[in-house]
């Protein structure tokens, strides 16, 4: 039991994060195959991780396209822990104003 009159009690961040998936479920159709659907699912994650932690989802993939190439294959974790959203290092204009 909450006791606490002061805390909301609702799931509308959560409702808003998924909206997003839902108003594109047409376009899912496209997604023939299970690594299309993988792909659509790995952008849509790092989209919303990019929102959630204050980037510019357009300026943090396009930040992820021109910085991977430069890691090699396979990249090692700490250079990747440096373009992690949520990393101290990605560039000040990635971020919302």
């Amino acid at each position: 039991m909450l006791l606490d009159g002061r805390l909301t009690l609702t799931s509308s961040i959560a409702e808003r994060t998924v909206k997003s998936f839902v108003m594109s479920r047409k376009n899912f159709l496209f997604c023939d195959t299970a690594k299309g659907a993988d792909a659509s699912a790995l952008c849509f994650s790092m989209i919303e991780t990019a929102k959630r932690n204050g980037l510019d989802p357009f300026g943090y993939l396009l930040f992820l396209l021109q910085e991977l190439p430069k890691l090699g294959k396979p990249p090692a974790e700490e250079p990747l822990e440096r373009i992690f959203p949520w990393s101290n290092t990605i560039p000040v204009y990635r971020h919302l104003t």
